[in-house]
Parts: structure tokens; sequence; C-alpha cells
């Protein structure tokens, strides 16, 4: 049987562990969702970006949930400026998350027309069964 010094230090431990988890690491598994694009400017990040530019707004749930966020003002949740990789049948792109999306479905995504681009042409304008992750 363990003494009672023991068993608090095995739960010490374990608590440690837990703590010390980042974000990315309890955010690493692949999402599935639709992407869709938008015109960027000024996005709930603070940084205001251009179409050219390569980024993303995720989810208004997914952002607001980030492990870290403390809600309020959103140009202070970890996750602004994090990049994201999405895949869609073979075809890559890496974009930083800048903005969130209202309109998104959790694992939704919205990207610039130019990071759109990069996995579909804009005429098809939402693309079903898209996975992505932090990178």
């Amino acid at each position: 049987m363990l003494s009672r010094i023991q068993l608090i230090s095995i739960f010490a431990i374990a608590l440690a562990g837990i703590a010390n988890a980042s974000p990315v690491e309890e955010r690493a598994a692949d999402i599935t969702g639709d992407a869709t694009y938008y015109d960027a400017g000024l996005g709930a990040c603070g940084i205001t970006n251009t179409n050219a530019d390569y980024i993303v707004a995720v989810s208004t749930k997914y952002f607001d949930t980030f492990p870290g966020y403390q809600g309020g003002n959103p140009n202070k949740n970890p996750l602004c400026g994090k990049n994201i990789r999405a895949t869609y049948q073979g075809k890559s792109v890496t974009v930083k998350v800048t903005d969130r999306c209202g309109g998104c479905a959790y694992g939704d995504i919205d990207l610039t027309p130019t990071a759109f681009s990069k996995l579909a042409p804009l005429s098809i304008g939402r693309l079903h069964g898209v996975t992505w992750n932090l990178v």
C-alpha cells in the first residue's frame, strides 16, 4: 500500500503534466469541415489583412474555446498568429489564424481567395470534407 506522501507525490506529478500541456498538444488532431472564402480586412485578432494574404478565420466556437483564451479581447487569444494546414483532395495550404468566422460550424474554416484557390477554383465556393490541424 502506498503511503500518504507517495500518493500526494503521484498526484502532484500528474497535475504538473496536465498544467504543462500546450494548446497545440490539446488540439493536435485533424478537424474536418467545410471551407469557404471571404474578403479579408480587420480580423478578430486585431490584424488587417488583404485577399492576397494566406490567412484563415476559424469558427467562433473553436476560437472562443481555444485553451488559454479567457474571453474578452479576442486580440489576446493564443490562437491568433498560429498556423494551420488545410488539405482537400491531396492539395494543401498553410495559413495563419487572424480572424474568427461567426457563420461557420465548429470545424469549418473561411479562407482568403488566394488561400482557397490553392485547394480548388473559387467558382466551387464551398469545399466539403476539408481536413485541417494546427502546425
